[in-house]
């Protein structure tokens, strides 16, 4: 291990012990949660320094307590390395996470009672575009699009809806979508309707900086995301935005800062919604940055879709359904009825044999959001371990002995979730595949 934690040790054992646990799982398991990853040494080094201390709120050159001479050149370091890295006018890194920072976009460019247009959740959308449960869909009037019965999005129609609803903020993003966004005709649709384009590329960030998926930064007005997956950072928010006024803003006052995007998302994360950033968390995320920024995370994120495609192909090939036939990104959704398995309990089983998935709703889900149809897979942290082609086919191959195995809900051949899970520990405890933060 990287960490004894030789104090957690002496201090509260119980903590300590839970800590080891969690590792050793994290080690043993095979990781498919699409959303989930693992930072590097580095980056969980970053967390545990003394800016976790430091209470700061504000910005750079504006904070409301004394000492932050080196909490500024921190947080400006990760602002500029961010802006660089995604192509940006502005970056700000304080959000707590990628709710946070969807919040704080509403905030700076909408009223409360303004029509906002996302994925619905039903269709692979996040919460905060619009679901009905959410802040975005109590304080705002959402009007949430969707895609067909295959789960594929048409544009066109996404097109014609927003002409019809004229939302404020048009949304892009989701977390169960398997195929690539058009960022480019979505900026279209926001600007035929005079709306703000928000993409959410909490999923793909790592994607657009290995050029396997479309750029919204030369597209939309913000862009938001979180920073603890693909991108393999602390867990924690990021909000980018183009420099240019409100809509309607114009002349002399179009110049001011508080009539334009950077100044209102600022204005919107404190003293909007937040108090003092964790500036732990921001080092840790200017660490990440710097690696993201280096040739080899290119080549990761190329293998990251490479892995998810082959993955996609063997599990078609054993008779599974998935949602839009296949992926041209990180994740697969697969809607397991054609199986007669319901999706929340083969996740399940799958966790038994050592697979880590999550269940998950599928377009036109029947059930309930506690018992879906589906299940959602990704590859971003079996490639950081770097698994590969080979090792997506034995994965593919498991999937397909389980499911197999089971009648309904009923797992009928134990035997063989126990057989799956000895052959995951054996791939998992080879040391061809170590976890960057754990094992060295």
């Amino acid at each position: 291990m990287v960490f004894d934690f030789n104090y957690v040790r002496q201090t509260d054992p119980a903590v300590f012990d839970l800590a080891q646990k969690e590792a050793r799982k994290q080690v043993e398991q095979i990781r498919l949660i699409p959303s989930e990853n693992y930072a590097s040494a580095a980056v969980l080094q970053a967390l545990s320094t003394s800016f976790a201390n430091k209470y700061s709120e504000g910005y750079a050159n504006r904070r409301y307590y004394e000492g932050q001479e080196f909490v500024d050149q921190l947080e400006l370091l990760a602002i500029e390395r961010a802006k660089k890295l995604f192509g940006a006018d502005h970056a700000n890194v304080q959000p707590y996470s990628g709710s946070p920072a969807n919040l704080a976009v509403y905030f700076a460019l909408l009223k409360p009672g303004d029509r906002v247009m996302g994925l619905g959740l039903s269709g692979g959308g996040h919460l905060t575009h619009g679901a009905r449960i959410n802040f975005s869909s109590v304080y705002y009037e959402s009007h949430p699009y969707s895609g067909g019965e295959d789960g594929w999005l048409d544009f066109e129609r996404i097109r014609e809806q927003a002409l019809e609803v004229r939302p404020k903020l048009l949304i892009a993003g989701g977390t169960a979508y398997p195929r690539l966004w058009d960022f480019e005709a979505m900026g279209k649709i926001a600007h035929e309707v005079g709306a703000y384009f928000l993409a959410d590329i909490a999923h793909i960030n790592g994607l657009i900086l290995g050029g396997v998926h479309p750029d919204p930064v030369p597209h939309a007005h913000a862009v938001s995301s979180t920073t603890h997956k693909m991108l393999r950072g602390p867990r924690g928010g990021l909000i980018l935005c183009k420099d240019v006024p409100l809509h309607g803003v114009e002349g002399e006052d179009a110049q001011k800062r508080i009539n334009r995007i950077p100044g209102r998302i600022d204005r919107a994360i404190i003293p909007g919604i937040q108090g003092g950033p964790h500036e732990n968390q921001v080092a840790a995320l200017a660490v990440a940055l710097e690696e993201a920024s280096r040739p080899e995370y290119t080549e990761y994120a190329r293998q990251v879709v490479a892995n998810a495609k082959a993955l996609a192909e063997g599990l078609l090939e054993r008779g599974f359904h998935l949602v839009t036939g296949g992926t041209d990104n990180h994740l697969i959704l697969m809607d397991l009825r054609n199986k007669g398995i319901p999706g929340w309990r083969f996740a399940k089983v799958l966790y038994e044999a050592g697979i880590e998935a999550n269940m998950n709703s599928v377009p036109n889900d029947p059930n309930p959001p506690l018992k879906p149809a589906g299940v959602r897979i990704g590859t971003p942290a079996v490639t950081t371990r770097g698994m590969k082609e080979p090792e997506m086919a034995h994965i593919a191959r498991w999937f397909g002995d389980l499911a197999d195995a089971m009648d309904g809900e009923t797992v009928t051949r134990p035997d063989v979730v126990a057989k799956v899970r000895g052959e995951a520990l054996e791939l998992t405890g080879s040391g061809r595949f170590p976890v960057p933060g754990i094992e060295c």
